[in-house]
Protein backbone atom coordinates (compact mmCIF):
# COMPACT_ATOMS: atom_id res chain seq x y z
CA UNK A 1 0.00 0.00 0.00
CA UNK A 2 1.26 3.48 -0.77
CA UNK A 3 0.65 6.69 1.14
CA UNK A 4 -2.58 8.51 0.34
CA UNK A 5 -2.52 11.25 3.01
CA UNK A 6 -0.68 14.51 2.74
CA UNK A 7 1.50 15.23 5.77
CA UNK A 8 -0.84 18.06 6.83
CA UNK A 9 -3.69 15.57 7.38
CA UNK A 10 -1.81 13.69 10.08
CA UNK A 11 -2.56 13.78 13.81
CA UNK A 12 -2.33 17.30 15.26
CA UNK A 13 -0.50 16.04 18.37
CA UNK A 14 2.57 15.20 16.25
CA UNK A 15 3.27 18.94 16.21
CA UNK A 16 4.08 18.62 19.94
CA UNK A 17 7.27 16.66 19.21
CA UNK A 18 10.26 18.68 20.36
CA UNK A 19 12.44 16.60 18.04
CA UNK A 20 10.46 15.86 14.86
CA UNK A 21 13.30 13.68 13.57
CA UNK A 22 12.22 10.98 16.05
CA UNK A 23 9.18 10.34 13.87
CA UNK A 24 10.65 7.93 11.33
CA UNK A 25 8.71 6.23 8.55
CA UNK A 26 11.55 4.29 6.93
CA UNK A 27 13.06 1.03 8.16
CA UNK A 28 16.62 1.03 9.47
CA UNK A 29 19.01 -1.44 7.82
CA UNK A 30 22.79 -1.41 7.84
CA UNK A 31 22.94 2.16 9.11
CA UNK A 32 20.63 3.47 6.36
CA UNK A 33 16.96 4.48 6.34
CA UNK A 34 15.28 2.19 3.81
CA UNK A 35 11.97 2.41 1.96
CA UNK A 36 9.86 -0.57 1.03
CA UNK A 37 10.44 -1.99 -2.42
CA UNK A 38 8.37 -0.08 -5.00
CA UNK A 39 7.32 2.28 -2.20
CA UNK A 40 5.26 -0.27 -0.30
CA UNK A 41 4.12 1.05 3.08
CA UNK A 42 1.43 0.58 5.70
CA UNK A 43 -0.57 3.00 7.79
CA UNK A 44 -0.24 3.57 11.52
CA UNK A 45 -3.20 5.13 13.30
CA UNK A 46 -4.13 6.37 16.76
CA UNK A 47 -6.45 3.76 18.31
CA UNK A 48 -8.15 6.44 20.41
CA UNK A 49 -9.28 8.59 17.48
CA UNK A 50 -8.51 6.64 14.32
CA UNK A 51 -6.43 9.59 13.07
CA UNK A 52 -3.46 8.72 10.84
CA UNK A 53 0.01 9.00 12.31
CA UNK A 54 2.41 7.76 9.64
CA UNK A 55 2.96 5.58 6.61
CA UNK A 56 5.80 3.21 7.43
CA UNK A 57 8.01 1.30 5.00
CA UNK A 58 6.91 -2.29 4.39
CA UNK A 59 10.02 -4.35 3.64
CA UNK A 60 9.90 -7.68 1.83
CA UNK A 61 11.70 -10.97 2.42
CA UNK A 62 14.75 -10.05 0.35
CA UNK A 63 15.14 -6.79 2.25
CA UNK A 64 14.93 -8.80 5.46
CA UNK A 65 17.83 -10.88 4.16
CA UNK A 66 19.68 -7.61 3.54
CA UNK A 67 19.21 -6.74 7.20
CA UNK A 68 20.54 -10.13 8.29
CA UNK A 69 23.52 -9.64 5.97
CA UNK A 70 24.20 -6.22 7.47
CA UNK A 71 24.05 -7.67 10.98
CA UNK A 72 26.30 -10.59 10.04
CA UNK A 73 28.84 -8.21 8.46
CA UNK A 74 28.84 -5.97 11.55
CA UNK A 75 29.10 -8.84 14.03
CA UNK A 76 32.88 -9.55 14.09
CA UNK A 77 33.87 -5.96 14.79
CA UNK A 78 31.15 -5.45 17.42
CA UNK A 79 32.01 -8.76 19.10
CA UNK A 80 35.68 -7.86 19.23
CA UNK A 81 35.17 -4.54 21.00
CA UNK A 82 36.07 -4.55 24.65
CA UNK A 83 32.93 -4.84 26.82
CA UNK A 84 33.79 -1.40 28.18
CA UNK A 85 33.67 0.03 24.66
CA UNK A 86 30.26 -1.48 24.00
CA UNK A 87 29.14 -0.20 27.40
CA UNK A 88 30.14 3.37 26.54
CA UNK A 89 27.87 3.33 23.47
CA UNK A 90 25.00 1.67 25.33
CA UNK A 91 25.20 4.19 28.17
CA UNK A 92 25.04 7.03 25.65
CA UNK A 93 21.97 5.40 24.08
CA UNK A 94 20.44 5.17 27.55
CA UNK A 95 21.06 8.87 28.17
CA UNK A 96 19.58 9.93 24.84
CA UNK A 97 16.43 7.88 25.50
CA UNK A 98 15.90 9.55 28.87
CA UNK A 99 16.54 12.97 27.34
CA UNK A 100 13.86 12.25 24.71
CA UNK A 101 11.43 10.82 27.28
CA UNK A 102 8.55 13.20 26.54
CA UNK A 103 8.74 12.74 22.77
CA UNK A 104 9.03 8.96 23.05
CA UNK A 105 6.10 8.82 25.45
CA UNK A 106 4.01 10.96 23.11
CA UNK A 107 4.75 8.68 20.16
CA UNK A 108 3.91 5.63 22.26
CA UNK A 109 0.58 6.99 23.45
CA UNK A 110 -0.35 8.03 19.93
CA UNK A 111 0.36 4.64 18.36
CA UNK A 112 -0.52 2.33 21.28
CA UNK A 113 -3.20 4.26 23.16
CA UNK A 114 -1.96 3.81 26.72
CA UNK A 115 -2.22 6.82 29.06
CA UNK A 116 0.67 9.24 28.81
CA UNK A 117 1.73 8.60 32.41
CA UNK A 118 2.08 4.89 31.64
CA UNK A 119 4.06 5.70 28.50
CA UNK A 120 6.50 7.82 30.48
CA UNK A 121 6.90 4.97 32.93
CA UNK A 122 7.62 2.56 30.09
CA UNK A 123 10.34 4.83 28.67
CA UNK A 124 12.08 4.80 32.05
CA UNK A 125 11.62 1.01 32.23
CA UNK A 126 12.95 0.55 28.69
CA UNK A 127 16.01 2.69 29.33
CA UNK A 128 16.82 0.81 32.52
CA UNK A 129 17.61 -2.39 30.59
CA UNK A 130 20.18 -0.60 28.46
CA UNK A 131 21.91 0.82 31.51
CA UNK A 132 21.82 -2.55 33.30
CA UNK A 133 23.28 -4.54 30.42
CA UNK A 134 25.91 -1.90 29.66
CA UNK A 135 27.39 -2.88 33.01
CA UNK A 136 26.45 -6.56 33.01
CA UNK A 137 28.25 -7.10 29.71
CA UNK A 138 31.53 -6.52 31.58
CA UNK A 139 30.84 -9.52 33.78
CA UNK A 140 30.66 -12.37 31.25
CA UNK A 141 33.50 -13.96 33.16
CA UNK A 142 35.43 -17.09 32.26
CA UNK A 143 35.49 -19.83 34.89
CA UNK A 144 38.32 -22.11 35.75
CA UNK A 145 37.63 -25.84 35.90
CA UNK A 146 39.60 -28.04 38.24
CA UNK A 147 41.42 -30.34 35.86
CA UNK A 148 40.81 -34.08 35.94
CA UNK A 149 43.65 -34.66 33.45
CA UNK A 150 47.38 -34.44 34.22
CA UNK A 151 49.23 -31.57 32.56
CA UNK A 152 46.09 -29.74 31.47
CA UNK A 153 44.55 -26.37 32.27
CA UNK A 154 40.82 -26.01 31.71
CA UNK A 155 38.78 -22.84 31.12
CA UNK A 156 35.11 -22.29 30.25
CA UNK A 157 34.05 -18.94 28.85
CA UNK A 158 31.03 -17.38 27.18
CA UNK A 159 31.27 -15.99 23.66
CA UNK A 160 28.78 -13.98 21.61
CA UNK A 161 26.41 -16.13 19.59
CA UNK A 162 26.06 -14.03 16.42
CA UNK A 163 23.04 -12.39 14.79
CA UNK A 164 19.94 -12.28 17.00
CA UNK A 165 16.41 -11.86 15.66
CA UNK A 166 13.94 -9.96 17.85
CA UNK A 167 10.15 -9.96 17.40
CA UNK A 168 8.15 -7.67 19.68
CA UNK A 169 4.45 -6.99 20.39
CA UNK A 170 2.38 -3.82 20.42
CA UNK A 171 1.54 -3.55 24.12
CA UNK A 172 5.04 -2.51 25.28
CA UNK A 173 6.63 -1.15 22.09
CA UNK A 174 9.79 0.27 23.70
CA UNK A 175 10.48 -1.97 26.68
CA UNK A 176 10.20 -5.23 24.74
CA UNK A 177 12.77 -3.96 22.25
CA UNK A 178 15.31 -2.83 24.84
CA UNK A 179 14.92 -5.79 27.21
CA UNK A 180 15.92 -8.10 24.38
CA UNK A 181 18.28 -5.91 22.35
CA UNK A 182 20.30 -4.58 25.28
CA UNK A 183 21.14 -8.09 26.47
CA UNK A 184 22.14 -9.23 22.98
CA UNK A 185 24.17 -6.11 22.20
CA UNK A 186 25.99 -6.18 25.53
CA UNK A 187 26.92 -9.81 24.93
CA UNK A 188 28.52 -8.80 21.61
CA UNK A 189 25.72 -9.91 19.28
CA UNK A 190 24.12 -7.87 16.53
CA UNK A 191 20.36 -7.47 16.18
CA UNK A 192 17.62 -7.57 13.56
CA UNK A 193 14.39 -6.38 15.19
CA UNK A 194 10.85 -6.63 13.87
CA UNK A 195 8.33 -4.52 15.81
CA UNK A 196 4.58 -4.97 15.58
CA UNK A 197 3.10 -3.20 12.58
CA UNK A 198 0.60 -1.57 14.92
CA UNK A 199 3.35 0.19 16.89
CA UNK A 200 6.50 0.56 14.77
CA UNK A 201 7.17 4.23 15.53
CA UNK A 202 8.63 3.58 18.98
CA UNK A 203 11.15 1.07 17.62
CA UNK A 204 12.18 3.38 14.78
CA UNK A 205 12.68 6.26 17.24
CA UNK A 206 14.94 3.98 19.31
CA UNK A 207 16.93 3.23 16.15
CA UNK A 208 17.34 6.95 15.49
CA UNK A 209 18.66 7.47 19.02
CA UNK A 210 20.89 4.40 18.74
CA UNK A 211 22.47 5.84 15.61
CA UNK A 212 23.11 9.12 17.43
CA UNK A 213 24.65 7.17 20.32
CA UNK A 214 27.20 5.61 17.99
CA UNK A 215 25.86 2.10 17.36
CA UNK A 216 27.85 1.08 14.27
CA UNK A 217 26.05 0.41 11.00
CA UNK A 218 24.46 -3.04 10.98
CA UNK A 219 24.66 -3.60 14.73
CA UNK A 220 21.00 -2.69 15.35
CA UNK A 221 18.51 -3.01 12.50
CA UNK A 222 14.74 -2.44 12.51
CA UNK A 223 12.75 -4.19 9.77
CA UNK A 224 9.14 -3.06 9.44
CA UNK A 225 6.35 -4.66 7.45
CA UNK A 226 4.34 -7.87 7.24
CA UNK A 227 5.13 -10.16 10.17
CA UNK A 228 4.67 -13.46 8.33
CA UNK A 229 7.04 -12.35 5.56
CA UNK A 230 9.74 -10.83 7.74
CA UNK A 231 9.71 -13.28 10.65
CA UNK A 232 9.41 -16.23 8.29
CA UNK A 233 12.59 -15.14 6.51
CA UNK A 234 14.43 -14.52 9.80
CA UNK A 235 13.41 -17.97 11.04
CA UNK A 236 14.69 -19.61 7.85
CA UNK A 237 18.03 -17.76 7.94
CA UNK A 238 20.81 -19.94 9.34
CA UNK A 239 22.85 -16.82 10.08
CA UNK A 240 20.25 -15.79 12.65
CA UNK A 241 21.52 -17.83 15.59
CA UNK A 242 18.84 -16.91 18.14
CA UNK A 243 15.26 -15.68 17.99
CA UNK A 244 13.68 -13.77 20.89
CA UNK A 245 9.89 -13.42 20.68
CA UNK A 246 7.18 -11.91 22.85
CA UNK A 247 3.61 -12.70 21.88
CA UNK A 248 0.91 -15.34 22.01
CA UNK A 249 1.60 -18.99 22.78
CA UNK A 250 -0.02 -19.93 19.48
CA UNK A 251 2.39 -17.82 17.42
CA UNK A 252 5.29 -18.90 19.62
CA UNK A 253 4.66 -22.52 18.71
CA UNK A 254 4.57 -21.61 15.01
CA UNK A 255 7.88 -19.74 15.29
CA UNK A 256 9.49 -22.61 17.19
CA UNK A 257 8.56 -24.98 14.39
CA UNK A 258 9.99 -22.67 11.76
CA UNK A 259 13.24 -22.29 13.72
CA UNK A 260 13.76 -26.02 14.24
CA UNK A 261 15.55 -26.69 10.91
CA UNK A 262 18.30 -24.19 11.79
CA UNK A 263 18.43 -25.15 15.51
CA UNK A 264 18.12 -21.58 16.71
CA UNK A 265 18.28 -20.62 20.34
CA UNK A 266 14.82 -19.53 21.39
CA UNK A 267 13.77 -17.05 24.05
CA UNK A 268 10.00 -16.80 24.25
CA UNK A 269 7.80 -14.74 26.53
CA UNK A 270 4.37 -16.09 25.66
CA UNK A 271 0.85 -15.93 27.02
CA UNK A 272 -0.09 -15.31 30.62
CA UNK A 273 -3.33 -15.93 32.48
CA UNK A 274 -2.45 -14.80 35.97
CA UNK A 275 -4.43 -15.81 39.04
CA UNK A 276 -4.82 -13.37 41.91
CA UNK A 277 -5.66 -15.12 45.19
CA UNK A 278 -7.10 -13.13 48.08
CA UNK A 279 -7.27 -14.90 51.45
CA UNK A 280 -9.62 -14.04 54.29
CA UNK A 281 -6.80 -12.64 56.43
CA UNK A 282 -5.90 -10.02 53.81
CA UNK A 283 -6.30 -6.30 54.29
CA UNK A 284 -9.31 -5.74 51.99
CA UNK A 285 -8.42 -2.21 50.90
CA UNK A 286 -4.87 -3.30 50.13
CA UNK A 287 -6.19 -6.34 48.21
CA UNK A 288 -8.54 -4.15 46.17
CA UNK A 289 -5.71 -1.75 45.32
CA UNK A 290 -3.52 -4.67 44.26
CA UNK A 291 -6.34 -6.04 42.10
CA UNK A 292 -6.89 -2.68 40.37
CA UNK A 293 -3.22 -2.31 39.51
CA UNK A 294 -2.71 -5.96 38.58
CA UNK A 295 -5.77 -6.07 36.30
CA UNK A 296 -6.18 -2.64 34.68
CA UNK A 297 -2.65 -1.45 33.84
CA UNK A 298 -2.27 -0.94 30.07
CA UNK A 299 -6.08 -1.17 29.93
CA UNK A 300 -5.76 -4.86 30.75
CA UNK A 301 -3.60 -5.48 27.67
CA UNK A 302 -0.73 -7.03 29.58
CA UNK A 303 0.51 -10.60 29.85
CA UNK A 304 0.96 -9.96 33.58
CA UNK A 305 -2.68 -8.93 34.04
CA UNK A 306 -4.59 -10.67 36.85
CA UNK A 307 -7.36 -12.31 34.85
CA UNK A 308 -8.67 -14.87 37.35
CA UNK A 309 -9.40 -13.38 40.77
CA UNK A 310 -10.07 -15.96 43.48
CA UNK A 311 -11.40 -14.62 46.80
CA UNK A 312 -11.89 -16.66 49.96
CA UNK A 313 -15.62 -16.83 50.61
CA UNK A 314 -15.77 -15.07 54.02
CA UNK A 315 -14.42 -11.82 52.49
CA UNK A 316 -15.92 -12.14 49.02
CA UNK A 317 -18.64 -9.53 49.54
CA UNK A 318 -16.34 -6.99 51.19
CA UNK A 319 -13.62 -7.41 48.53
CA UNK A 320 -16.09 -7.22 45.66
CA UNK A 321 -17.61 -4.02 47.00
CA UNK A 322 -14.21 -2.36 47.44
CA UNK A 323 -13.00 -3.55 44.04
CA UNK A 324 -16.18 -2.37 42.29
CA UNK A 325 -15.85 1.12 43.77
CA UNK A 326 -12.29 1.41 42.48
CA UNK A 327 -13.24 0.15 39.03
CA UNK A 328 -16.03 2.68 38.73
CA UNK A 329 -13.60 5.47 39.64
CA UNK A 330 -11.27 4.71 36.73
CA UNK A 331 -11.16 7.48 34.13
CA UNK A 332 -11.56 6.32 30.53
CA UNK A 333 -10.44 8.36 27.54
CA UNK A 334 -7.75 9.36 25.09
CA UNK A 335 -4.34 8.70 26.63
CA UNK A 336 -3.28 12.28 25.92
CA UNK A 337 -5.97 13.65 28.25
CA UNK A 338 -5.08 14.47 31.84
CA UNK A 339 -5.56 11.77 34.48
CA UNK A 340 -6.82 9.13 32.05
CA UNK A 341 -6.24 5.60 33.39
CA UNK A 342 -7.94 3.42 30.74
CA UNK A 343 -7.25 3.99 27.07
CA UNK A 344 -8.55 2.25 23.95
CA UNK A 345 -7.93 -1.35 23.04
CA UNK A 346 -5.50 -1.88 20.19
CA UNK A 347 -7.90 -2.99 17.46
CA UNK A 348 -11.39 -4.29 16.72
CA UNK A 349 -10.26 -7.89 17.22
CA UNK A 350 -9.46 -7.11 20.85
CA UNK A 351 -12.89 -5.57 21.41
CA UNK A 352 -14.59 -8.56 19.78
CA UNK A 353 -12.69 -10.99 22.01
CA UNK A 354 -13.67 -9.11 25.17
CA UNK A 355 -17.30 -9.04 24.07
CA UNK A 356 -17.21 -12.77 23.37
CA UNK A 357 -15.74 -13.55 26.79
CA UNK A 358 -18.28 -11.39 28.63
CA UNK A 359 -21.21 -12.89 26.73
CA UNK A 360 -19.96 -16.41 27.44
CA UNK A 361 -19.54 -15.68 31.15
CA UNK A 362 -23.09 -14.36 31.38
CA UNK A 363 -24.40 -17.42 29.58
CA UNK A 364 -22.74 -19.58 32.24
CA UNK A 365 -24.34 -17.68 35.13
CA UNK A 366 -21.98 -14.79 35.84
CA UNK A 367 -23.35 -11.36 36.68
CA UNK A 368 -22.11 -7.92 35.65
CA UNK A 369 -21.53 -5.70 38.67
CA UNK A 370 -20.28 -2.75 36.64
CA UNK A 371 -19.44 -2.08 32.99
CA UNK A 372 -20.05 -4.82 30.46
CA UNK A 373 -20.23 -2.95 27.16
CA UNK A 374 -18.38 -0.65 24.80
CA UNK A 375 -17.59 2.79 26.15
CA UNK A 376 -18.98 5.97 24.63
CA UNK A 377 -15.43 7.36 24.24
CA UNK A 378 -15.02 5.61 20.90
CA UNK A 379 -15.28 2.35 18.96
CA UNK A 380 -12.16 0.80 20.52
CA UNK A 381 -12.99 1.68 24.12
CA UNK A 382 -14.54 -0.82 26.53
CA UNK A 383 -15.98 -0.02 29.93
CA UNK A 384 -13.92 -1.21 32.92
CA UNK A 385 -15.92 -4.27 33.87
CA UNK A 386 -16.39 -6.48 36.91
CA UNK A 387 -17.93 -9.93 36.57
CA UNK A 388 -18.92 -11.94 39.65
CA UNK A 389 -19.83 -15.60 40.17
CA UNK A 390 -17.69 -16.61 37.20
CA UNK A 391 -17.36 -20.37 36.79
CA UNK A 392 -14.11 -22.08 35.89
CA UNK A 393 -15.48 -23.47 32.60
CA UNK A 394 -16.04 -20.05 31.02
CA UNK A 395 -13.85 -18.65 28.26
CA UNK A 396 -12.61 -15.81 30.44
CA UNK A 397 -11.29 -18.28 33.02
CA UNK A 398 -9.64 -20.51 30.39
CA UNK A 399 -8.26 -18.02 27.86
CA UNK A 400 -6.02 -14.99 28.28
CA UNK A 401 -7.97 -11.73 28.49
CA UNK A 402 -6.49 -8.66 26.84
CA UNK A 403 -8.93 -6.02 28.00
CA UNK A 404 -10.36 -4.17 31.04
CA UNK A 405 -12.53 -7.01 32.33
CA UNK A 406 -12.04 -8.58 35.77
CA UNK A 407 -13.55 -11.95 36.66
CA UNK A 408 -14.10 -12.79 40.35
CA UNK A 409 -14.96 -16.15 41.88
CA UNK A 410 -15.02 -17.63 45.39
CA UNK A 411 -12.92 -20.40 46.93
CA UNK A 412 -13.15 -22.28 50.23
CA UNK A 413 -9.72 -23.78 50.95
CA UNK A 414 -6.06 -23.29 50.21
CA UNK A 415 -5.68 -26.69 48.54
CA UNK A 416 -8.70 -26.01 46.33
CA UNK A 417 -7.51 -22.63 45.10
CA UNK A 418 -3.98 -23.85 44.37
CA UNK A 419 -5.41 -26.64 42.24
CA UNK A 420 -7.69 -24.25 40.35
CA UNK A 421 -4.95 -21.65 39.87
CA UNK A 422 -2.57 -24.27 38.45
CA UNK A 423 -5.19 -25.77 36.13
CA UNK A 424 -3.97 -23.92 33.04
CA UNK A 425 -1.38 -24.24 30.29
CA UNK A 426 0.02 -20.88 31.37
CA UNK A 427 2.56 -20.21 34.11
CA UNK A 428 3.90 -16.68 33.86
CA UNK A 429 2.94 -14.86 37.08
CA UNK A 430 0.64 -15.37 40.06
CA UNK A 431 -0.45 -12.88 42.73
CA UNK A 432 -1.13 -13.81 46.36
CA UNK A 433 -2.60 -11.54 49.04
CA UNK A 434 -2.32 -12.89 52.59
CA UNK A 435 -0.83 -11.76 55.89
CA UNK A 436 0.01 -15.33 56.92
CA UNK A 437 3.77 -15.76 56.53
CA UNK A 438 3.70 -19.55 56.45
CA UNK A 439 0.98 -19.49 53.79
CA UNK A 440 3.02 -17.04 51.73
CA UNK A 441 5.86 -19.57 51.58
CA UNK A 442 3.54 -22.51 50.88
CA UNK A 443 1.85 -20.70 48.00
CA UNK A 444 5.18 -19.54 46.58
CA UNK A 445 6.20 -23.20 46.30
CA UNK A 446 2.86 -24.66 45.26
CA UNK A 447 1.99 -22.27 42.43
CA UNK A 448 3.36 -23.42 39.06
CA UNK A 449 4.49 -20.02 37.84
CA UNK A 450 7.83 -18.49 36.94
CA UNK A 451 7.10 -15.42 39.09
CA UNK A 452 5.01 -15.05 42.24
CA UNK A 453 4.07 -11.66 43.70
CA UNK A 454 3.08 -11.64 47.38
CA UNK A 455 1.15 -8.62 48.68
CA UNK A 456 2.32 -6.41 45.80
CA UNK A 457 2.01 -5.85 42.06
CA UNK A 458 5.27 -4.28 40.88
CA UNK A 459 7.86 -7.04 40.66
CA UNK A 460 9.54 -6.58 37.27
CA UNK A 461 12.74 -4.71 36.46
CA UNK A 462 16.15 -5.11 34.92
CA UNK A 463 17.77 -7.22 37.71
CA UNK A 464 15.14 -9.98 37.77
CA UNK A 465 14.76 -13.04 35.49
CA UNK A 466 11.44 -12.43 33.73
CA UNK A 467 9.78 -15.52 32.30
CA UNK A 468 7.28 -18.29 32.77
CA UNK A 469 6.74 -22.00 33.17
CA UNK A 470 4.79 -24.42 30.99
CA UNK A 471 3.46 -22.81 27.80
CA UNK A 472 4.19 -19.28 28.98
CA UNK A 473 7.65 -19.35 27.51
CA UNK A 474 11.25 -20.46 27.19
CA UNK A 475 14.27 -18.85 28.80
CA UNK A 476 14.45 -15.63 30.78
CA UNK A 477 14.79 -11.92 30.04
CA UNK A 478 16.43 -9.39 32.32
CA UNK A 479 19.06 -10.18 34.98
CA UNK A 480 22.32 -11.95 34.18
CA UNK A 481 20.25 -14.89 32.93
CA UNK A 482 18.94 -12.72 30.11
CA UNK A 483 22.32 -12.87 28.36
CA UNK A 484 22.66 -16.64 28.47
CA UNK A 485 20.69 -17.37 25.29
CA UNK A 486 22.86 -14.94 23.34
CA UNK A 487 26.15 -16.60 24.25
CA UNK A 488 27.80 -19.97 23.64
CA UNK A 489 29.89 -21.78 26.19
CA UNK A 490 33.37 -22.58 24.94
CA UNK A 491 35.60 -25.04 26.78
CA UNK A 492 39.37 -24.71 26.42
CA UNK A 493 41.71 -27.53 27.40
CA UNK A 494 45.34 -26.39 27.27
CA UNK A 495 48.26 -28.73 27.50
CA UNK A 496 50.72 -27.51 30.12
CA UNK A 497 53.03 -30.51 30.27
CA UNK A 498 56.71 -29.65 30.09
Amino acid sequence: MTAVFARTTFHDALARLADPHLLRELAYVGGRWVAGRDGHSFGVTDPASGAPLAWVASLDADQTTDAVSAAAKAFPAWRDLLPQQRATILRKWHGLILAAREDLALLMTLEQGKPLAESRGEIDYAASFIEWYAEEGKRLNAESVTSHLPGAEMIVRREALGVVGIVTPWNFPCAMITRKAAAALAAGCTVVAHPSSETPLSALALAELGERAGLPAGVFNVVTGDAATIVGRMNAEARVRALSFTGSTEIGKLIAGQCAPTMKRLVMELGGHAPLIVFADADIDKAADIAINAKFATSGQDCLAANRIYVERPVLAAFTQAFKARIEALKVGDGLEADVEIGPLMHERAIAKVEEQVADALKHGAIVLTGGKRHKAGPLFYEPTLLADVSDDTLIMREETFGPVAAVTAFDSEAEVVKRANDTEYGLVAYVVTENGARQMRLARALEYGMVAVNRVKITGEPIPFGGWKQSGLGREGSRHGMEAFTELKYLCIDTAA
